[in-house]
């Protein structure tokens, strides 16, 4: 969240014709441009985007210059009257509104898609991050009134059909409120997860926080793990000449999720090494030198926030690699004097059952159209995901994600 002040006359607020945007109007009290890459933006702005978040300007960078081809980036740079700047990332793509929908309505949709390819598949305008959890530019009213104008606006230039914030923490919700009121819906988006690392290590964690059963039954996979093959973990940051096997171990997550966004590439994790040196982790497991799993962290304050996760599952079911992995990067994390561990969406029943609990993600979102949207937002209750994951609802804080 930043607001940058900057002189009434300052070269970056020329003439709009000189900007590099190619496109600017004005709210009821604002100007606005939009810009299609991070580079047009003026270096002064641009560099003030989310200063103390664990996902910073940086970050936006990278997703952009690795995730280009399947999303359509852009950024929103809103001035007031008084000099004051806000940007605000945002992105257009054709989503499809049902990936979370199973059984006999899934079976409904699909032979409506073999006649129209496209139903249910809207364009939609998202604001947020294509590869994360979304974040306001400015927590100041004045910025988040003009965003939603913004996106009024350019709904209708770009024809849109649906907008959407894309999976805002609920420490958002008493800034995005008032969307409530212009028409939109929340709902909650998968969620992420999170625990307090209390303990000195897993041990401990194990002896003071789990069941006498799961207790037993996680030696029991750690003893059927160590008979396989000794592990041996690696937290580099540079990874450059591992990034392809890392991707591969990544797709292979990826193809078994039924939720499936952003796919990451090389470039990406190449990245985040390379622009974000201070903050990435990369831990990496072998086995008789052979790479078999990996996990994307980046470490922020007192929290290792777990983004990405790959194995090799040909092997996973035997070396039990999820909770082997874990169980070091708790370990990694309480040696390194860090006390909280967050990480993302899916996978619930492990998380569950290692007392993790959910961290709330919202959706807003809104047909353009206002008669359509009365009907959408009736629809919207049926097709929010999290009302077909059973294991969702077992967490002791499942009532913090209504």
């Amino acid at each position: 969240m930043v607001k940058l002040e900057l002189p009434a006359n300052d070269a970056c607020w020329s003439d709009s014709k000189n900007a590099r945007s190619g496109h600017h109007f004005a709210t009821n009290s604002c100007v606005v441009e939009i810009f299609q890459c991070w580079r047009d933006i003026d270096p002064k702005v641009w560099q003030s985007l989310y200063p103390t978040r664990c996902k910073d300007r940086r970050y936006y960078e990278i997703t952009e210059d690795t995730l280009g081809n399947q999303f359509d980036h852009r950024y929103f740079v809103i001035r007031n009257s008084s000099g004051q700047v806000a940007v605000q990332p945002f992105f257009i793509l054709r989503q499809d509104l049902t990936a979370g929908v199973t059984g006999r309505l899934r079976t409904v949709i699909e032979r409506f898609r073999k006649r129209w390819p496209n139903f249910m598949k809207p364009r939609m305008l998202m604001v947020g991050c294509t590869a994360g959890e979304g974040q306001l530019g400015s927590d100041e009213p004045w910025a988040v009134q003009a965003l939603q104008a913004a996106l009024q606006q350019t709904a209708r230039d770009e024809k849109i059909s649906f907008l959407l914030f894309k999976d805002f923490p609920e420490e958002y919700r008493h800034l995005l409120g008032f969307l409530t009121k212009q028409g939109y819906a929340r709902v909650p988006s998968m969620p992420g997860a999170r625990m307090n690392i209390e303990s000195k290590d897993f041990e401990e964690f194990m002896q003071n926080q789990l069941g006498k059963v799961f207790r037993k039954n996680l030696r029991r996979k750690f003893k059927a793990s160590a008979a396989i093959g000794a592990l041996t973990m690696d937290v580099l940051t540079e990874i450059t000449p591992v990034a392809e096997e890392i991707q591969a171990l990544y797709l292979q997550t990826h193809g078994r999720s039924q939720y499936q966004f952003e796919r990451l590439n090389a470039g990406y994790f190449e990245a985040l090494g390379r622009k974000m040196p201070e903050r990435a982790r990369f831990f990496l497991w072998r086995l008789e030198g052979r790479l078999v799993a990996f996990a994307l962290c980046l470490v922020q304050g007192d929290t290792l926030h777990d983004l990405n996760f790959g194995a090799d599952y040909r092997l996973s079911p035997d070396l039990n690699l999820y909770f082997v992995t874990f169980r070091d990067l708790y370990n990694w994390a309480a040696a390194n004097g860090l006390k909280r561990y967050a990480t993302g969406p899916l996978n619930y029943d492990p998380k569950l059952h290692l007392q993790l609990d959910l961290d709330p993600l919202d959706l807003y979102a809104r047909h353009t159209n206002p008669v359509f949207n009365v009907f959408f937002k009736l629809a919207l209750k049926y097709l929010e995901p999290t009302r077909h994951d059973p294991v969702i609802r077992k967490f002791r804080n499942f009532k913090d994600l209504i």
